[in-house]
């Protein structure tokens, strides 16, 4: 027997594993006969959020970035109008796979942030669930080979139509919280993702000399974070490392720049902040508040972080600085640039 008639997903999405959890928990829904709604949060106004159905059971599901709901999912239910449905909070996070066990990602503070929000709207949280999806960050690490990815398809798929049978029914699920002790562990580098981090990962795509202009990369954006610069796909600090930019290019142009952010953090390192704290010191005096040395900081690398960016972006018009970005671009390799996108059609 359903303890509900109505089910609507609020989804984010970049190459697609979020989006297949939101299609299985519809899947299984129709199952029991419960209409369903898919709301890809991107195609609505998020600053007028139209309220859910009163009646229906709510849903939000997006990637983990940095140990955290990227920023638009962050910013979609902060304005999220307020009501008293009931409400599961998913993710999708970086699952790995040794031998035939699914390592798990970590979740970090998106469902104790989220949760926290929500009840104070008014809602209830009924449920929290993980699902360790394939990695698709191969600007941190190299790709996943086919067989891992369908293997991780076909297992998470059958823990999430178990996880929705279950919820559908009228019971609870909170699991996801044996893993608060860790969660709070990394909120620290949670919080740095979301003030620094983020806009550092922003700066590091590039499109290379393979690139035939076809637009794929900026009409498909989700959060219209990528433009035409000199007649090039230039990479705002609006990006939210969704990957699906790097996913769907057909010709496989865009690289992440691993030796230009080396070479910033040593420009950084080894000569900006020097003289930058010896100019405040003869003017200022020493500063000895480590909070305002942070910000400081953090202010100089962005600044050097987005001047940077718009040279190489001018000099990769050159050939031989262009070859030189590609060739220090771990993504350009076959042992680690495996393009990635969720599959479709998973069996039954």
């Amino acid at each position: 027997m359903n303890a509900f008639k109505k089910l609507v997903v609020y989804c984010f999405s970049g190459t697609g594993n979020s989006r297949n959890v939101a299609q299985w928990l519809a899947d299984e829904a129709s199952k029991a006969g419960i209409v369903s709604h898919l709301v890809n949060i991107v195609h609505v106004d998020r600053l007028n959020i139209d309220p859910p159905d009163p009646e229906a059971l709510v849903v939000f599901v997006s990637p983990i970035h940095g140990f955290n709901y990227p920023p638009v999912m962050i910013n979609f239910i902060m304005r999220f109008p307020r009501g008293k449905n009931p409400v599961v909070l998913m993710n999708t996070r970086a699952g790995m796979l040794i031998g035939k066990w699914i390592t798990p990602g970590l979740t970090g503070i998106a469902f104790l942030l989220a949760a926290l929000v929500l009840r104070l709207k008014g809602y209830s949280i009924r449920g929290m669930r993980p699902v360790d999806l394939p990695s698709n960050w191969i600007s941190v690490h190299p790709g996943l080979n086919e067989r891992t990815v369908k293997y991780l398809h076909e297992r998470n798929r059958e823990r999430v139509t178990s996880f929705a049978r279950h919820i559908f029914a009228g019971n609870r699920s909170f699991k996801a919280l044996r893993e608060i002790v860790q969660d709070v562990l990394i909120a620290p580098i949670a919080f740095m993702y979301y003030f620094v981090g983020r806009f550092v990962l922003a700066k590091t795509y590039y499109a290379s000399g393979d690139c035939d202009n076809c637009n794929i990369c900026i009409k498909g954006c989700p959060v219209k974070a990528i433009k035409l610069v000199d007649n090039r796909p230039f990479w705002t600090f609006n990006c939210e490392s969704c990957m699906k930019c790097m996913g769907n290019c057909p010709k496989k142009a865009i690289e992440t720049a691993h030796g230009f952010i080396l070479g910033v953090v040593l420009l950084y390192s080894m000569l900006i902040m020097v003289l930058v704290y010896q100019f405040i010191g003869q003017w200022f005096g020493e500063i000895d508040n480590e909070i305002v040395k942070f910000i400081l900081g953090t202010g100089v690398f962005l600044a050097i972080l987005a001047l940077s960016y718009r040279a190489i972006h001018y000099l990769m018009r050159f050939r031989f600085f262009e070859r030189f970005m590609v060739f220090t671009s771990l993504t350009h390799f076959k042992f680690w640039g495996r393009r990635y996108k969720a599959l479709k059609n998973i069996s039954d």
